[in-house]
């Protein structure tokens, strides 16, 4: 069982006008020498079919500090400059090894406004917090303590489209485990309920984006109307990063207490795997699925195991949850997505919902019973063939990423 993990504390601070300035040129410069790194390394590969690695890209910025044109690269800590080609590096490996696509060039407008800073550029002490290139602390709120004893070893400073600043410290902690307990549960995802549970319980869909919609539409209609560049464009961008950032906070708080509480009161949790990017490509669907934020769901359930010694299974992406019979199992042919209630022919009446909550249960509970592939029966009671599905084992548990809170 996990007693150390590596998590990150997010908090809000008020930079003074010079530490404002000095954060706004080392986002500027990451973002220079980020993209001047991909240039070099894609010319490198398109001409000479020569890889470059975070070594090469080093040097490659002591050079550039030493040129006229890009001697302002100087003026900023070099940590956050170094960190940039270390991350560059790690998007080229995800390449490589085929888990994303190739890097893309950072945006002044649309790409996130950031800057890591490792031990050797910050000075934590007391409760204060004094970044490299600064002569006082920044203005943090502290909104909960550190764990006691914890060293921070990076620090990322980030600014969000509502004009927001953040901070957050990544350390060790050592989470509190909740008491061991027997429970199991499914959970089957949809959009009128945002989660089904294999108990019965259905949890609605809060639709924040929805609720939200005419204030978003108001603040892009002003914005449409300013002209490019203006204070007053700058201003009506601001609330229209504002609106959306008001529908992420509500959005990430729910699903934090949620995936929370799913965690401290369940042993097992077994849940769909879904291609959300397809999924996406409904043009009827995709403004809703996008609402209720699948992926990000799972993602904290995903970490939030780990963290508390709980157990994930993911159900492979084809097991036909919905048109099985989680009674007797037959599998009933084609359902369309505006059925839901159906009985099977052995008299039993589904929900739909939870039907397919039970049958991921089922499914998940076989494949950690097993450790293996889990296939229903090739005929129902009724004598149908029925297609040949598998369930995936459940997969390894990836720990928590840097910028959780």
């Amino acid at each position: 069982m996990t007693t150390h993990v590596k998590r990150a504390f997010k908090y809000r601070f008020r930079p003074t006008d010079a530490q404002a300035a000095e954060l706004s040129r080392t986002f500027g410069c990451v973002r220079k020498v980020y993209n001047l790194a991909l240039e070099a390394r894609t010319v490198a590969w398109q001409q000479r079919q020569e890889r470059v690695n975070y070594n090469a890209t080093s040097a490659m910025l002591t050079a550039w500090k030493k040129t006229e044109e890009l001697a302002y690269l100087s003026e900023v800590s070099s940590v956050p400059l170094q960190q940039a080609l270390r991350h560059l590096q790690g998007a080229f490996t995800n390449f490589w090894q085929k888990r994303a696509k190739y890097p893309t060039f950072k945006s002044r407008k649309r790409s996130r406004k950031s800057a890591e800073y490792t031990s050797s550029a910050f000075r934590f002490r007391d409760g204060s917090l004094t970044l490299a290139k600064m002569d006082q602390p920044l203005d943090v709120v502290w909104s909960r303590p550190l764990p006691d004893g914890s060293v921070p070893s990076t620090v990322t400073v980030s600014q969000d489209a509502a004009g927001r600043w953040f901070v957050s410290i990544l350390c060790d902690d050592r989470p509190t485990m909740p008491a061991p307990v027997n429970a199991a549960v499914g959970i089957d995802v949809g959009i009128t309920s945002l989660v089904t549970l294999s108990t019965g319980e259905k949890i609605t869909n809060p639709r924040h984006e929805r609720k939200d919609r005419e204030r978003l539409a108001k603040a892009q209609r002003e914005l449409s109307r300013k002209a490019g560049g203006s204070n007053n464009w700058a201003k009506a961008r601001l609330m229209v990063g504002r609106a959306h950032a008001r529908i992420t906070d509500r959005r990430r708080d729910f699903l934090h207490k949620l995936t929370t509480r799913l965690v401290r009161e369940n042993q097992t949790i077994v849940i769909e795997d879904l291609t959300v990017r397809n999924m996406l490509k409904n043009r009827t669907l995709s403004r809703a699925i996008s609402d209720a934020s699948w992926d990000e769901l799972r993602s904290m359930l995903e970490y939030k195991a780990e963290w508390y010694g709980r157990d994930l299974v993911v159900v492979d992406r084809w097991f036909p949850s919905s048109k099985l019979c989680s009674a007797c199992g037959a599998l009933r042919g084609k359902m369309l997505l505006n059925v839901r209630e159906w009985t099977c022919a052995c008299g039993t009446t589904h929900d739909r919902d939870v039907n397919a909550a039970r049958n991921i249960l089922a499914a998940g509970l076989a494949v950690a019973a097993c450790g293996d592939g889990v296939r229903p029966q090739r005929s129902t009671p009724g004598g149908q063939s029925s297609v040949k599905q598998e369930v995936v084992p459940p997969p390894r548990t990836r720990a928590a990423a840097p910028l959780r809170s």
